[in-house]
């Protein structure tokens, strides 16, 4: 069976790749392919393993790209539609239904609104088209895309074709026979289910810094609460560390295209409401522990370590980390940053108004404050004594709870934390 992907951003690459590794043959559409790097394996997106795989399975012949959308749609049975953003679907759907047979599928794992898959469906069949259209919400993670892909905790899939059940099952029998399960709904379940997900781990980290602001003021450790808390069978521990807020660039039109629905239906889900509001407010609650600590923030040298909204990504959509830098530049402090691999796109968001750093002890030198703010591992093992020497005077500002504490106010830090008496 040939796969073919229609988008070649960060969605589409990390699909084509992960099918591509089961074996299947996959053809990407780039309009622009034979100017890209992607077909050389060049992938401009840090994602764990993610090059690898791309690497791999282009050597193998598996992996291929095309400009011509003729001759990529007559040659796939199946083509997922991937594109980052839902940008002229609907020409898009037509387009491919008309050059591909009754037999082929049209996969829609662009992130859409509820009842898009519907609209789609009456398109075609105003068209006489009777292409079938399937709507696979996925829930990748950035930073471990590859591993949520071929692990995930669901298939889902929103149809009624019988056809397009057992082509998609075949597609993903190597993980339905590790035992991953597949679930059949309609389409407006399934575009519901990938929304009211992202609002539901919203809600579960909101209410964790929400509780961690709580524990600091009646002298309780968020970290160990944490813990008992995620032990217990109906809560869990994954999205429950105090610091953490949702990021990447699906979550705000998940929840955006989430709280329209339910406006409209005059259903308006305060809840989530809430929860977008406290995930907003991360970075005042840091900014207030560095008010206090510096007294003022005017005219201070903060430095910051990590951009990106979370490790193993250089993706800053939605970032905390970002937000905290906009917050201390509108308070008037100079800041200083250092990010692994997020400085290039970082720089987008922030222009030139951050000094930019090559190490964690550049952005270190001669701060009055300095913030880790994203969990990167490599920050666990930075020489702290060599820190405290560089910083002008020993502020740490750690919002992800990666250190001892103990251990740094011994060094002499005044070490402030989340959550954390």
């Amino acid at each position: 069976m040939h796969i073919g992907i229609y988008g070649s951003g960060y969605l589409g690459t990390v699909v084509a790749a992960c099918l591509a590794d089961f074996g299947m043959p996959v053809t990407v559409y780039d309009e622009n392919a034979a100017l890209s790097a992607a077909p050389f394996g060049d992938v401009p997106y840090h994602e764990k393993n993610l090059k690898d795989i791309v690497r791999r399975n282009l050597r193998a012949g598996r992996l291929l790209y095309s400009s011509s959308l003729e001759s990529f749609a007559e040659r796939a049975q199946v083509i997922f539609l991937a594109e980052d953003f839902p940008r002229d679907l609907d020409q898009i759907t037509l387009r491919l239904a008309r050059l591909t047979g009754p037999e082929s599928l049209l996969v829609l794992v662009t992130p859409v609104p509820v009842g898009t898959a519907r609209r789609l469906e009456g398109l075609l069949e105003a068209e006489r088209l009777k292409t079938p259209i399937v709507s696979h919400p996925l829930f990748l993670t950035s930073g471990c895309a590859v591993e949520d892909f071929n692990w995930p905790d669901r298939i889902l899939l929103g149809t009624g074709s019988l056809h397009a059940i057992t082509v998609m099952k075949q597609i993903y029998r190597p993980l339905a026979m590790r035992g991953v399960p597949v679930i059949v709904t309609g389409y407006e379940t399934a575009e519901l289910v990938r929304e009211a997900a992202t609002a539901f781990v919203a809600t579960k980290i909101s209410f964790i810094n929400e509780i961690a602001g709580l524990c600091e003021h009646v002298n309780a450790d968020a970290v160990d609460l944490a813990l008992a808390l995620g032990l217990d069978k109906r809560i869990a521990p994954r999205c429950l560390q105090p610091g953490a807020a949702l990021g990447g660039q699906f979550v705000e039109s998940d929840l955006e295209a989430l709280s329209h629905l339910a406006n409209s239906a005059g259903m308006p889900l305060r809840i989530v409401g809430a929860a977008r509001e406290v995930n907003r407010t991360v970075a005042d609650r840091v900014i207030a522990k560095m008010a206090a600590a510096l007294r003022q923030l005017q005219g201070k040298e903060v430095g910051i370590l990590g951009l990106a909204f979370k490790p193993h990504t250089n993706s800053v959509a939605c970032s905390s980390s970002i937000a905290l830098a906009k917050r201390l530049l509108e308070s008037g402090a100079h800041v200083r940053a250092y990010d692994p691999v997020a400085l290039n796109d970082a720089k987008l968001e922030l222009n030139g108004t951050v000094k930019y750093c090559e190490t964690a002890y550049a952005a270190a030198e001669g701060v009055d404050a300095l913030v880790l703010s994203t969990g990167w591992p490599e920050f666990r093992a930075l020489d702290f004594d060599r820190i405290k020497r560089l910083q002008r005077t020993p502020v740490l500002v750690d919002t992800k709870n990666l250190l001892d504490a103990q251990r740094m106010r011994g060094m002499g830090f005044q070490y402030l934390a989340i959550g954390r008496a």
